[in-house]
């Protein structure tokens, strides 16, 4: 983990002075597991997860939001704000602070859009098959959740089915018995010194 670390820290700006790098992948496949341990190698990178940008009634239609209260304010090297949303209560909380570090994580379905995209220094994808993470997924959540499941299923799949992330991704990440594997992506966009194959640490869930 810290040797894929030491990598992206060398990336170029991205999003003004930060390095934005984005782990998508579907829901269950293990983004925000992975996020955390990254985030731990990159000295507490500061991370966003999308879960606290999308809402009930905007599953998949808060790039807008995003690019205003995140994104434009990172861009011009200053502190951006956003309100996480309270999947319980159903509204938005207070508002939280994302500073503009050296390397910041957007974590979520979604995190490789392609209006993200071109402030993003580096897209992994958690490769994981989608029939297999929303197992998982489902495992997770329990029986009450179960609703929101089935609604969520058809909207990721018309989200990726019109704005996929995967073809983009220049790192794909797939979970090991122990650690995790890290491998070229299908973008291109790296070069061959900048790819590393890890598989250290314990394995883990999202």
């Amino acid at each position: 983990m810290h040797a894929l670390a030491r990598r992206l820290r060398r990336l170029a700006p991205s999003c003004g002075p930060v390095r934005l790098v984005g782990v998508d992948g579907h829901a269950g496949s293990g983004k925000s597991t992975f996020a955390g341990l990254l985030a731990a190698a990159l000295d507490d990178a500061p991370v966003l997860h999308l879960d606290d940008i999308a809402c009930h009634e905007e599953l998949f239609a808060w790039d807008g939001r995003l690019l205003t209260e995140v994104i434009a304010p990172l861009a011009r090297g200053t502190t951006a704000h956003y309100r996480p949303y309270d999947w319980v209560a159903r509204r938005f909380g207070p508002a939280r602070a994302l500073p503009p570090a050296p390397v910041v994580l957007v974590e979520g379905v979604g995190a490789g859009r392609r209006a993200l995209r071109p402030q993003l220094a580096a897209l992994l994808w958690m490769d994981l098959p989608r029939e297999e993470a929303w197992a998982r997924g489902r495992a997770r959540d329990g029986e009450e959740q179960r609703e929101f499941w089935a609604g969520w299923v058809e909207a990721e799949r018309r989200h990726f089915a019109g704005d996929p992330s995967r073809p983009f991704a220049d790192l794909l990440v797939r979970q090991m018995k122990q650690g995790y594997e890290v491998l070229p992506g299908p973008s291109g966009r790296l070069g061959p010194d900048q790819f590393v194959t890890h598989r250290e640490g314990p394995s883990a869930m999202c």
